[in-house]
């Protein structure tokens, strides 16, 4: 028998890693040991593995940083409209293997670092997620810059260089306890400070009225410090910036409000200011009106357009004189995007500036930010939807709650010239809500301001059309467009399962990196016994490893046999992680004989993650259940455990209840990885079923028109209680203490709201869902049969590449054309 081949020698016979030529590698070898020596000042014979990565780090940044300065020179030469991506989150995970991919530099740098006597993997394995975000909106950023540069748009990620990002999750006894995720502490080798062009931003004051215009005076400054990022694209050479603001006190902070002898203090007080960019709010659909983060989103608004204006204003490479004197063209130069109503503000700044700085007039003014503003909806849930208290922004943005009014005055202006005498359309169109408090609607507000409004999957965007943004829709249907989400093949296929990658690249070459659509192709396959086989014997090897890796951090030992059926969501009644958790113990039940019974919030997140992990503890320790079913809750999700996970997964459950998701990201990363999806017709499921075929996809549950007519009908969770046997008996453990035997009312706040106010309907849907998994669990015991359905989902992935969806964002919203330019490296000369 053959011995086993290393790690090594494995990834050195994946192709799609790039080769590794006898120069690269030297060069790789002789640039990591001075950056050890000089970056780090660091002797080999005392280094640590991360001294090591940082090496390695800083000797991969070696090779952006040339295509970096050549695209922004390339940039300011050809002066061509720029795309400006404004987000509160940037989920980016780690940079260095994606690096290495997209500069084609991946074997060069394994074969260096082994030749020095290290492991590649175990290096990539110090680096620290960058989390700056809650989970799919942060990552659609993400993949989102990966798409604009490998397109060769000139593009900027803009946001918030957050000191501690999404908490670190440690479960505790079966609970949940959050961590703060110092991710800076030893430094970030992918960003460069840029004090240079440091930005005041304003808060508070007041406004004077002057015959020259209004004012905003006496207020409190905070300064935005940009931090730069290199975002490369695939093998083009091009390198895009994230600039990230970070806040600073200025010098003068709070001085002048103290006498000498509370000079200390004062400069303790900086602190309130550099709060600013501290910590991400870990809210993920649900809207927190606090002012800490009212003053983030007008911070990085704030921050941004006054870079941006500076960057039209000057168009000549390293020039910072103004040119641009008119702002005429400014929406053919730039684009600006909201993620979300988060940067909502954007709008009435640039009205500031552009009214009472730039002293144009204001219909002007509005025609320009309108044409360059475009709005990105995420959410259709009403408790997710931004509404800040007017008394709130009047004291932090006095100047800015003017114009809000105008807007607001001009907008019901028209619509009452539109609707002569409907009062009750004018009440629910207008950007503020009466009531106590009164309130700013900030998707009325982008809607409003914005040329163009999306959602973000086909079934979403015709939602938001009838219902969310129904009166709007009515007005001005012109402006209602769908941009299915997408995700990155880069990072998602190439970085995450190269075996399955390379086995792909050998029937259809590489081509399909950069145009996913060529999957289809795979079809062509699906009867090659050969091909069927290597597709399963890479998922085969994915669970061998993702099981070594669960037996390591969790003590469980997994039969890789199993179906591995994952669910990767934020914890939120509307995911529906309890309609999942009632399937696992059904089948518990099945197993063993069943024992005889006596009888949204953040909380409610909390007690569903403790009964997943109860149910985990009884499941796991039955010997009557053995190794037929485990059930295991991964503690502290995140990009790179992601990169595990998904590529082991035989079953994808995407079970919200129908028109609760928008999109979903995650369904679309477990399809392309050769996972069977089980799914409402919800977000984007409808479309990738509508790919695959149904007969490929393990579809059950009530449609969007089913949970409307129950609605009208009236949901009683008690009818379905009392008429399904399964469904009686897995809610009386739970409600006995089965699986709390030392807290028998553990879960009864868990069983009050399914049965009394659950606005997911989860009994609704139990029965077929118990039924599709019965329909899965029959295909999974045949294997050619289950892995020709898995080439098929995989061949019908290509829509679903992020590409694809900022190539419609290009063309459709803000009015430019991809580019397969290939800017020269910076060995070359410039053409």
């Amino acid at each position: 028998m053959s011995t086993p081949l290393t790690d090594h020698e494995k990834r050195k016979q994946i192709s799609v890693r790039g080769i590794a030529g006898l120069g690269d590698v030297a060069e790789i070898k002789k640039t990591f040991n001075r950056h050890l020596h000089f970056t780090l000042v660091k002797d080999r014979n005392v280094s640590t593995s991360r001294d090591y990565y940082f090496a390695l780090a800083h000797t991969v940044r070696d090779h952006l940083v040339g295509r970096w300065i050549r695209t922004q020179q390339y940039y300011y030469e050809k002066d061509p409209k720029r795309i400006h991506y404004l987000s509160l989150e940037f989920y980016m995970g780690r940079t260095l293997q994606n690096t290495m991919i997209n500069l084609g530099l991946q074997n060069a740098c394994d074969e260096a670092i082994y030749q020095l006597g290290l492991d590649l993997e175990e290096l990539e394995e110090i680096e620290e997620d960058a989390g700056l975000g809650n989970g799919g909106l942060g990552r659609l950023a993400a993949c989102f810059l990966d798409s604009m540069a490998t397109l060769g748009l000139a593009a900027y990620g803009y946001g918030i260089r957050y000191e501690f990002g999404i908490f670190n999750q440690k479960i505790s006894n079966g609970w949940q306890v959050e961590e703060a995720d110092d991710w800076l502490r030893y430094g970030n080798p992918w960003e460069k400070a840029r004090p240079e062009y440091m930005l005041p931003v304003h808060f508070y004051g007041h406004v004077e009225h002057t015959a020259e215009g209004p004012k905003w005076v006496h207020t409190q400054v905070v300064l935005a410090m940009p931090y730069d990022t290199p975002v490369p694209g695939y093998k083009n050479n091009t390198v895009n910036t994230m600039r990230l603001w970070s806040a600073k006190a200025p010098n003068d902070f709070n001085l002048q409000e103290f006498n000498v002898g509370d000079y200390i203090q004062a400069v303790l007080d900086r602190n309130l200011a550099e709060n600013i960019s501290r910590v991400l709010y870990p809210n993920d659909n649900f809207f927190e009106g606090k002012e800490l983060r009212l003053k983030q989103e007008y911070f990085v608004v704030a921050a941004t357009l006054q870079d941006i204006i500076r960057r039209f204003k000057s168009s000549k490479f390293g020039c910072r004189d103004p040119v641009r004197t008119s702002f005429e063209t400014f929406p053919e130069k730039v684009a600006i995007q909201l993620n979300d109503t988060h940067p909502a503000l954007a709008i009435p700044e640039l009205m500031r500036i552009l009214v009472d700085v730039e002293k144009l007039d204001w219909n002007k003014a509005w025609e320009l930010t309108t044409k360059t503003c475009a709005y990105t909806n995420h959410t259709v849930l009403p408790e997710a939807l931004e509404r800040w208290p007017v008394h709130m922004f009047e004291k932090l943005l006095p100047r800015h709650l003017e114009i809000v009014y105008e807007i607001n005055q001009r907008h019901m202006d028209r619509i009452k010239s539109l609707f002569p005498g409907d009062n009750d359309r004018l009440r629910r169109m207008s950007l503020i809500e009466e009531g106590e408090p009164k309130r700013i609607n900030m998707a009325h507000l982008c809607v409003v301001g914005s040329h163009a409004v999306n959602g973000v999957a086909r079934i979403h965007s015709e939602i938001v059309k009838n219902s969310v943004f129904k009166d709007f829709y009515e007005v001005e249907p012109e402006k209602f467009q769908n941009k299915t989400n997408g995700i990155t093949p880069r990072r998602w296929l190439l970085l995450c399962n190269p075996g399955l990658a390379d086995i792909i690249a050998e029937k259809l070459g590489e081509e399909f990196m950069t145009d996913l659509f060529q999957l289809k192709k795979l079809l062509d396959f699906i009867d090659d016994d050969a091909f069927i086989r290597d597709v399963a014997n890479v998922k085969q090897e994915n669970k061998l490893k993702f099981g070594a890796y669960l037996e390591k951090e969790y003590n469980v030992k997994i039969n890789p046999e199993s179906i591995f059926d994952i669910q990767v969501k934020r914890i939120h009644e509307y995911k529906r992680q309890l309609l999942n958790c009632l399937h696992i113990i059904t089948y518990y039940n099945r197993e063993v004989l069943p024992p005889s019974i006596a009888a949204p919030g953040y909380h409610m997140a909390k007690m569903i993650i403790k009964l997943i992990t109860s149910v985990g503890q009884v499941v796991n320790n039955d010997p009557v259940v053995g190794d037929k079913l485990k059930v295991i809750f991964l503690e502290n999700y995140r990009v790179s455990l992601a990169e595990k996970v998904i590529p082991a997964c035989d079953l994808s459950e995407q079970i919200s209840t129908a028109g609760t998701e928008a999109s979903g990201t995650g369904n679309m990363k477990f399809m392309l990885n050769g996972a069977l999806t089980i799914g409402t017709m919800d977000g984007a499921n409808v479309e990738m079923a509508e790919e695959a075929g149904e007969d490929n996809f393990f579809i059950f549950g009530m449609r969007v028109e089913d949970v409307e007519s129950l609605d009208k009908k009236g949901y009683n969770a008690k009818e379905y209680y009392e008429r399904i046997p399964e469904l009686r008996q897995v809610i009386d453990q739970i409600r006995s203490g089965f699986f709390s035997p030392k807290e028998p009312e553990l879960f009864k706040d868990v069983i009050d709201m399914l049965m009394y106010h659950d606005r997911f309907k989860v009994f609704a849907d139990y029965e077929a869902y118990i039924s599709c998994q019965d329909q899965v669990n029959e295909l999974y015991k045949n294997p050619k049969e289950w892995t020709k359905k898995v080439i098929r989902n995989i061949a019908a992935s290509g829509k679903f590449s992020s590409d694809r969806t900022i190539t419609e964002y290009a063309r459709e919203i803000w009015g430019v054309e991809p580019s397969d330019v290939k800017i020269p490296p910076p060995n070359e000369p410039r053409v």
